[in-house]
Formats: structure tokens, sequence, C-alpha cells
């Protein structure tokens, strides 16, 4: 946009299933008539002579020679309006009243539900869910986007609790999904690798509104939990300009944890310091930690005989771009007490120190070639070292600060996971919204 407000034309390339995204993201950001061009899907582990053949051939979007495209883009005067449009933002406050059956349709019709049945906001239900905090409806709580590419939008206490309603919350919930909404983090984030939002809540709350940190709680089979992770996947979706297949979510697979993927952890039973207390929080405060991730899930038992080598594996099968949250059931939690790890950073240090692969596989990744590389070659660390390392030299995957120990589960057996998760200081006081 700086050249072409300069006069110099520019043409903007992109690959052609992101064409619906590109047009809109442009004209949401006030340049309706940025020229562009488009390739076949994907480019990235193509041939030189594949990616020849695109930009010789047709632009699979504009039907046209591809060059053909481009040089008159870069050569035809720039006449267009370049003042941008206007175009609405705003959201009604209220429907026209309609059947219940009408309404449910015009809720999925009009994407403002995760396509499951909703409780329908009225305004009375609204209203008790506003009983929840003593924030003033109008008052504004933060700023939602699906991806850097798109604009913010700014939204209020009662739209939030609007979202509270929708996915059948408690007023008592509302103080957490609020926290949530003002994280500024996502549960819908338009990555093509399809991730999720991951809400973990410490504190007193969590008893005080009958969360589950025990037996089954990161499925469905607690009110609070589930509807609480409902919340922050609606509020995230309908207070961020959407979330769309093909123009505000790009995921290629998607994700099931994005229906609902909150739950506390279980501090009474874990023989560790809380996971806010571990980052600086007094133990008695009520906080939300939400993590971008939801990647990859990997699963296992222990710690056994060979836990060593078993979670050795595990890193190794993460992806690299993003470090673990690694949920440990409070027996998980006990047995590595019992190995001398009296400490979570103990046990993150080890985990750190113990994570490696090869070079030549850590940098043949998709995001570690298009993100990660450049970082690397304009000298940052870890990623300048791992560039200058032999093919087969044994590289750290990730780094101490990057990986999340929990203490989440039962005790029904000693279980553990590992979730992609990337926590970025993104932990919010909940006692903020009560």
């Amino acid at each position: 946009m700086a050249l072409e407000a300069g006069g110099v034309p520019t043409v903007a390339v992109h690959t052609d299933v992101f064409a619906r995204l590109a047009r809109s993201v442009a004209r949401v950001n006030g340049m309706p008539t940025t020229r562009q061009a488009f390739v076949p899907q994907p480019v990235v582990g193509r041939s030189p002579g594949d990616l020849r053949g695109y930009i010789e051939g047709v632009d699979p979007v504009n039907g046209r020679p591809f060059m053909q495209e481009v040089i008159e883009g870069l050569t035809r005067p720039l006449d267009d309006d370049l003042t941008g449009v206007s175009f609405d933002r705003s959201t009604p406050r209220l429907l026209e009243p309609d059947t219940e059956d009408n309404l449910q349709r015009i809720f999925v019709e009009s994407n403002w539900t995760d396509f499951l049945p909703v409780v329908l906001p009225t305004e009375e239900r609204v209203e008790a869910m506003l009983a929840g905090t003593s924030h003033a409806p109008d008052e504004v709580v933060g700023r939602l986007r699906p991806t850097v590419y798109r604009e913010f939008w700014e939204f209020t206490v009662e739209k939030v609790a609007v979202n509270a309603v929708m996915a059948g919350a408690r007023p008592e919930y509302l103080p957490v999904i609020l926290a949530m909404a003002a994280s500024g983090v996502t549960a819908r984030s338009s990555s093509t690798t399809s991730f999720s939002g991951v809400a973990l809540v410490n504190g007193p709350i969590r008893n005080e509104i009958g969360m589950s940190a025990g037996i089954g709680a990161m499925g469905p089979y607690n009110h609070a939990n589930a509807t609480i992770g409902r919340a922050y996947g609606l509020l995230s979706q309908n207070l961020q300009g959407g979330s769309v297949p093909g123009e505000t979510y790009m995921g290629s697979q998607g994700n099931p944890l994005s229906y609902s993927f909150a739950f506390p952890e279980n501090e009474e039973e874990s023989p560790w310091e809380p996971f806010h207390v571990q980052h600086g929080f007094d133990a008695a405060t009520s906080t939300v930690s939400l993590f971008l991730g939801g990647w990859y899930t990997l699963f296992g038992n222990g710690p056994r005989e060979t836990w060593q080598e078993r979670f050795r594996h595990a890193l190794e099968a993460c992806d690299p771009f993003i470090a673990p949250i690694v949920v440990l059931d409070p027996l998980v939690a006990r047995g590595f007490v019992e190995r001398g790890f009296d400490t979570k950073q103990k046990l993150i240090d080890w985990l750190a120190e113990n994570g490696r692969l090869p070079a030549r596989e850590y940098w043949d990744n998709i995001w570690m070639q298009t993100l990660a590389r450049p970082w690397g070659l304009s000298g940052i660390e870890p990623f300048a070292s791992h560039l200058k390392a032999d093919p087969d030299e044994l590289v750290q995957i990730f780094q101490p600060k990057d990986i999340s120990v929990i203490v989440v589960g039962g005790g029904t057996q000693p279980t553990w996971k590992m979730v992609a998760g990337s926590l970025r200081g993104n932990i919010v006081s909940v006692d903020d919204w009560r």
C-alpha cells in the first residue's frame, strides 16, 4: 500500500486456495483494488520445474496467463479508486421476535453458532447473565481478530454475555469467560494448521463454580468446563468478525478441540506449585491461561521403567514449531517426585534437554522453513545455531521457557498427554472481572 501511495504499482501473489481470503483481507483493510495474481497450491516442497510451470502457466483464479496478470498489474497506471471502501462493522443488538425454530435457523445461517443448537440470548437471559459481573454492560472488554492480517474488532461486556448465554453457561461463570475474552487470544485462529484455543483455569474460582479437575476434566463431563470452553469459542468467532471457512478460517482439516477445550488444574492433588503461582501469581488469585495450540496430542503411561525413552520419543514426535503442554495425571506427577523431580522446573529442564532431533529433521518442517529459518538467518537464537549444525547433529527442539507442565486428572490411571500449546505470557486475572 505504501508503494502504491507513492505511485508505484504492485501485484500481490497468492496461491489459489487463498483467493477468497486474500480478497476479503484486502477489502477489510481498505485496499479493495489491490492487484492480485494466483498460482496453484501447494508451493512448499514442489520441484523447481513445477514452480516454473506455475509461472509459465495460467492463473487458476483469473483464468489468464499468470505472467500477463503480473506484467499488466505492474504497468497499468494507478487510476483505480484507492480510497478504500466503507462497510458496516456493527451487528444488530436485537432481532425481531420469531419462533424458536426460525431463530435457531437464523443463527446457523448467519454463522453465529458452532452449528450445534444454542440457548437463544433473550434480553432476560442476557440480563441474568450480566448479574455475574460488577462491570457495566457497555464497558469495552477487549479486541480480537482471527489473524494478524485482519483488523481487530472491539466488543463489550454485554456482547460477551450474549455468547455466554448461547453456550449454556451460568452467570457465576461469566468472570472466567470475560477474562478469556480480555486476553486478546482467539480460540478461532485462522491458521492453516487448524489451531484451537486451550484454556487453563487456576485458583479458588475453580471450586467456587464447580469446575472439575479430576476424572474426565478434559472431556464433556462437567457443565462449567464444557460451557466455559464453548463460550470462549463462540465469542471468539462472533466478536472477531467471523470464522468462515475459506474467508476467515483456513484450517485445512479443522480441529474437534475447537468446540470446547477449557479445564482447571488439579491443584489439590498436585505435588508441585500451581501453574499460575509458577508464573508469578498469588495462590489465592484466580486466573485463566490462554494457549494457542491444540495442534497435536500425544499420549502415554508412566513413569515406567523405560520412561526416559518414552518421553524422548514423544518429544521427537512433537511439532518443533510449538512446544507441548505436558498434562500429567496426579499419579504421574507423584511418580516423578519419587524419581527426584521435586519441582516442576526440574522436570521441564529435563524435557528441554532431552528433546532432540537431527538438524535435518528439525528443519524439514513447513513452519520451521517459512517462519523460523528467517529468524535464524537474522541471528536469533537458538535458530541461528541450529542452522549452522551438521545435518545429523542433534539439536535441542524446545527451550525450557516454552514447555508447560500442569497436573490434571482423577488418579484412575497414571496417564499423561502432550498437547501443542504456546502460552506467550497470556495469563489473565479472573478476579478483575468479578
